[in-house]
């Protein structure tokens, strides 16, 4: 099939992520003040979109808690440097089992499931641009740890995110994801203009090869808002591919904490590599300005 590269794109920094990389990394950042810095200056360095998660300050475990999405989002909405906010709806959707003899009761360190509407009440308050909504169940990685999103949760999240007037993402990190997605679209649960995160090379996800990525390319609807990203050493390798594919591309120390290596990147450093490599292949970054108006969003502001 002939290329089809993307001449306008713009670039999403996932800023810290909810993986344990804070140990492994004095970079990435913890509490509400160190994750809006780190954007602000990714959103300096040329991304048109920050895509936050929040830990707790002290541990740097990943966190839901109220008080500090409210204060990170306050913090970058007071700066100076605009950028369109986008804040996970990944979590609270976790179950670790017991070992593979006693898979219950489950295990209670790690388990961390509740409703949709505690799910999605940080977006409710703090009103972002664009949320996540993660269109499946997954085994991650770890032995007996599931990402847990089923049908009548999605359906139920991407209810009020749309009643809300958050742009919803998709993030798809199997071609079944996708296939789900079609349907809460058709369902009307998801409003035009769609948007979808091709998440590559997650364990045990849809791997980083290049078939299976236009395998994913190809099941995305062509008026679809597409972008896409893989972990660790391939990060800018699909940063290459995601525009050569038509897409957007997404970069961040919550899926690589490398610049390259023995060398731990910034954030900013990731997306000026990211900008770098997006310009040379001839594509024009968006700002945030442009993105808000490709995606049919306004400038929120959080509620009173």
């Amino acid at each position: 099939m002939p290329l089809q590269a993307s001449q306008n794109v713009f670039i999403t920094c996932a800023v810290t992520g909810s993986g344990g990389s804070q140990d492994r990394s004095h970079h990435v950042p913890r509490s509400p003040e160190q994750i809006a810095n780190s954007a602000i200056d990714a959103a300096k360095a040329g991304a048109a979109v920050v895509h936050c998660h929040v830990r707790d300050p002290q541990t740097g475990t990943p966190s839901r808690r109220l008080d500090l999405y409210k204060e990170l989002t306050e913090r970058i909405r007071a700066s100076e440097v605009d950028m369109v906010l986008n804040l996970t709806a990944g979590m609270g959707g976790d179950i670790v089992f017991g070992d593979a003899e006693s898979p219950l009761p489950l295990q209670a360190a790690g388990t961390d499931m509740v409703g949709a509407s505690e799910r999605v009440e940080h977006i409710r308050q703090c009103q972002p641009e664009i949320c996540t909504l993660d269109c499946g169940t997954m085994n991650f990685a770890e032995a007996d740890y599931v990402m847990t999103n089923t049908p009548g949760m999605l359906r139920a999240m991407a209810e009020k995110m749309t009643a809300m007037g958050a742009r919803i993402e998709i993030e798809a990190f199997d071609t079944g994801h996708l296939w789900l997605a079609k349907q809460l679209v058709e369902e009307g649960l998801i409003t035009d203009p769609v948007m979808v995160q091709l998440c590559m090379g997650i364990p045990w996800g849809a791997p980083n090869d290049l078939n299976t990525f236009m395998s994913m390319v190809n099941n995305v609807p062509k008026e679809w808002v597409m972008s896409a990203f893989s972990i660790g050493r391939n990060q800018m390798n699909y940063v290459a591919a995601a525009v050569l594919a038509g897409g957007n591309v997404r970069v961040g120390l919550e899926d690589n904490i490398w610049l390259e290596k023995g060398v731990l990147a910034t954030n900013a450093q990731l997306v000026e590599r990211a900008a770098t490599i997006v310009t040379n292949m001839g594509s024009t970054l968006m700002t945030p300005a442009q993105v808000r108006e490709l995606i049919k969003v306004e400038k929120r502001a959080p509620l009173a």
